[in-house]
């Protein structure tokens, strides 16, 4: 069942308790509108992890995304390096950032991998750089 571990990404054991504070981090989802509940789960270089979930907004523009709540409560904290991105969405077969969130993590965890994982407990990986090719910079 934990095949994050299997891609040398993570010790198995801290794959396990990304997934199991992904599905805990689920049920704090707010999703009124589009009724899709996302989790996510931050891993950091030092071992610590992040969790966020989904907050939507009837101004969906004001709606918050779970990958960013966790960076930046991670970010906060203090945290600079950046490992894995766990997704989970048991709704969406395969559930990958939105553009806003690419782009906020182009520029502050460029390397990290994004872990996707849906209700089957199926993974799929995605090093940023292959979402988001070409990240919008100043420097152009």
């Amino acid at each position: 069942m934990v095949r994050i571990s299997s891609r040398n990404i993570l010790p198995k054991k801290r794959a396990k308790e990304l997934i199991r504070r992904a599905k805990r981090a689920l049920k704090h989802a707010y999703a009124p509108y589009s009724e899709i509940r996302v989790a996510a789960v931050l891993y950091c270089a030092n071992g610590h992890m992040y969790t966020g979930c989904n907050i939507e907004n009837v101004s969906y523009s004001l709606t918050m995304c779970a990958e960013r709540v966790a960076l930046f409560k991670a970010l906060s904290d203090g945290e600079k390096s950046f490992r894995v991105l766990l997704l989970y969405s048991p709704q969406i077969d395969s559930i990958v950032p939105c553009g806003a969130c690419l782009q906020v993590y182009s520029e502050l965890a460029p390397d990290i991998v994004v872990v996707t994982m849906n209700g089957r407990n199926e993974f799929r990986f995605y090093p940023l750089k292959t979402l988001l090719p070409k990240p919008f910079s100043v420097s152009g």
